[in-house]
């Protein structure tokens, strides 16, 4: 199985980052490749960088699908994932909305630590579009400040801590959603540390984006009538 990991921003440390977490989740003997912006926003914040990026993930959907079986949209937004799956037809699995929908088997309610207050609206329409805004409990910010601060790897890793923590003991919290396509990775990290589950985005995206492949491409005999 071939799976490409889109990155619509264009600092390829977040795509290396993401790549280094879906090696560690993909099946034996399947590949993750990653593909950056080539021009665009650096990190992506608010709506309007948010449109940018659109059409740079269309861009590399387009120029990069052929030979693939999948598609991770590794953004936090899940930037295009909609117009992506009208471009192709393999699976396109938006890395929040794949930590949304697991962390809905693991607990009655979820809580978000956001990567700065500036994105809230952006992750509010995902939410909305995703149909699980009244399993959302509480949200709490991991505020970095500047791009600077979010490519800040110790200061990034402790902020998100810090608001991971705060939200562990938030009523109502049954699992803890790590967004942000650089921090990947960081909830395996905090899961010994806290009370409750925790999930980042590309662990989740990559097993559903293979499961997706697996119903599609099973013989028809396995398959219910």
């Amino acid at each position: 199985m071939k799976i490409l990991c889109v990155n619509p921003n264009t600092t390829q440390a977040v795509t290396d980052i993401v790549l280094a977490e879906a090696r560690r989740h993909v099946a034996h003997g399947s590949q993750v490749t990653g593909v950056t912006a080539g021009s665009g926003v650096a990190i992506v914040t608010t709506e309007a960088e948010n449109v940018v990026a659109a059409r740079a993930a269309l861009d590399l959907v387009s120029a990069h699908h052929a030979g693939q079986d999948a598609i991770i949209m590794a953004i936090s937004f899940d930037t295009a994932v909609a117009e992506a799956r009208a471009l192709t037809p393999i699976p396109v699995v938006g890395i929040t909305e794949a930590a949304l929908h697991t962390a809905c088997l693991l607990g009655r309610k979820f809580g978000l630590v956001v990567m700065g207050a500036v994105s809230l609206p952006l992750y509010e329409s995902l939410i909305g579009r995703s149909g699980l805004g009244q399993r959302l409990a509480a949200i709490e910010i991991a505020e970095l400040g500047s791009v600077a601060g979010y490519l800040d790897a110790a200061l990034r890793e402790r902020l998100a801590r810090e608001a991971a923590h705060r939200l562990a003991r938030r009523p109502g919290v049954d699992v803890i959603v790590l967004c942000g396509a650089a921090v990947a990775g960081l909830a395996a990290k905090l899961r010994g540390a806290l009370s409750l589950p925790c999930l980042d985005g590309v662990g989740p995206a990559i097993r559903q984006a293979e499961l997706l492949v697996g119903l599609a491409t099973a013989p028809a005999q396995n398959r219910a009538p």
